[in-house]
């Protein structure tokens, strides 16, 4: 709470900064500036309660966007700055955003093209037939969620997972409500270590605040940030088998193992492009998604002369992409961007970083991501324009990537499995093992300064 009340009064304080080598407005005590605060705060409200109004949360925050970016260009012109100077600000922005946006379009095309192709379903299908005790499944669906989430999304890996847990274990409430928080520590643990399992260690390594191997050096720290809660709830999973099921095998359909090997191939190619050519990961992305189109002409030929006329379009995996994070990642960049042009982000630095130490300040974080999301989190931290150093920026991502398991709400991965289990999985059936959650929280954080300090 003094964290808090440091950082709002702080807002109120103008002075001097240079963000990412732009200089700001230092306009943070003006009226119209402070008015831009609250549109940012009402926003998020909004987000915050998308579970209750179910408005999908890059609404508000594209709006308010909007209303910032308009708020700083009239400070801009009230200040006399230059146009083109104002534009070179919200250019960056841009940038930003486009690399990220490009980057994270071919990774959902590809997870979705897979999912058609019968990959997950089949994965699932696999797991029911086996007919595993509940608590082989505990750690199962655990260990299978914490490295699937490293490849795909925590909110993917959750919810493909979670339907195992529902399909095996609908009639144990107690093994479903256990399982998904389960899934939910796996999902944004396993996350934390890989540059493409989280949006926010995405954002750090485009960024360059970290090289692509430099995040396996989270590896320990995040296998102790699943393993700790996950040591302590198995004992309070049920020594049950569950129900016999005749549920039939999933086949795989033509071409499903080809296009993981090139989803492979394709992050290797954003690697590659960023390591050794000096490029923007994304067009290694790019590269590999037009692969994908060609294999997917082939396939749909291939569908054409069985007499299947549907067949596979890429086109249509593209439309299944979820748009609402993508916008509302659009509304999270330019939100924070003009909150950071006007000059309240070198403030909350100052409050933050300089008066409460680095290390303090990143673990901080993790505990906001808890209730805000870690995406603004984390793009706020980065437009600070903070000196630290690699343990640093390892330690924030860390914290920012797991802290969000804290609370059920936390992050996309609590919020949909709560949509998916019928009620068994609730806001307080989380907050219950909280306490064993901030124990592998606490764990990770000694872990990575015992490792990498």
């Amino acid at each position: 709470m003094k964290f808090v009340v440091l950082a709002l009064l702080t807002l109120l304080v103008p002075q001097l900064a240079l963000a990412e080598g732009f200089q700001n407005l230092d306009m943070t005590g003006t009226e119209r500036g402070i008015y831009t605060v609250l549109i940012f705060l009402i926003a998020y409200g909004f987000v915050m309660t998308e579970e209750f109004t179910h408005m999908r949360k890059s609404k508000p925050v594209i709006l308010a966007a909007g209303i910032i970016w308009a708020h700083a260009s009239i400070l801009a012109q009230q200040k006399g700055v230059p146009t083109h100077e104002m534009h070179l600000a919200f250019e960056h922005d841009v940038k930003e955003y486009a690399e990220l946006m490009l980057f994270l379009l071919v990774a959902m095309t590809y997870i979705n093209s897979m999912s058609e192709r019968n990959v997950f379903e089949a994965l699932r299908s696999w797991l029911v037939r086996k007919q595993f005790g509940y608590r082989q499944l505990f750690l199962i669906t655990g260990v299978i969620t914490f490295f699937l989430s490293a490849v795909a999304d925590n909110l993917t890996a959750a919810l493909l997972v979670g339907a195992v847990v529902m399909a095996v274990g609908a009639d144990n409430e107690k093994f479903v409500s256990i399982g998904f928080v389960n899934l939910v520590i796996a999902a944004n643990a396993g996350g934390a270590f890989c540059p493409f399992g989280d949006i926010t260690t995405l954002m750090v390594w485009q960024a360059e605040y970290a090289e692509f191997f430099d995040f396996f050096k989270l590896f320990i720290p995040s296998v102790a940030n699943y393993a700790i809660p996950a040591a302590i709830m198995y004992w309070a999973v049920p020594d049950e088998q569950p129900k016999e099921t005749s549920e039939e095998a999933v086949q795989l359909k033509p071409g499903a193992l080809i296009i993981c090997f090139m989803f492979l191939c394709t992050i290797g190619a954003a690697v590659s492009f960023k390591q050794v050519l000096h490029l923007p990961p994304f067009m290694g992305m790019m590269t590999g998604l037009s692969a994908l189109m060609l294999f997917g002409y082939y396939l749909k030929m291939q569908a054409h002369k069985a007499g299947d006329h549907d067949g596979f379009n890429i086109f249509n995996k593209v439309m299944h992409a979820e748009w609402d994070t993508l916008l509302f990642f659009f509304g999270v960049v330019f939100a924070v961007g003009g909150l950071g042009y006007i000059g309240y982000l070198e403030l909350l630095s100052s409050a933050m970083y300089d008066g409460l130490g680095a290390t303090t300040a990143n673990i901080l974080v993790g505990l906001i991501s808890a209730i805000v999301d870690n995406i603004p989190v984390m793009f706020a931290v980065l437009n600070m324009g903070v000196d630290m150093d690699l343990y640093q920026w390892l330690l924030v991502t860390l914290t920012a990537g797991v802290g969000g398991s804290l609370l059920s709400v936390g992050s996309a991965a609590g919020v949909a499995l709560m949509g998916q289990s019928n009620h068994k999985y609730t806001f307080f059936s989380h907050l219950k093992w909280t306490p064993a959650i901030a124990a592998g929280y606490a764990g990770s954080i000694f872990v990575h300064y015992l490792i990498n300090g």
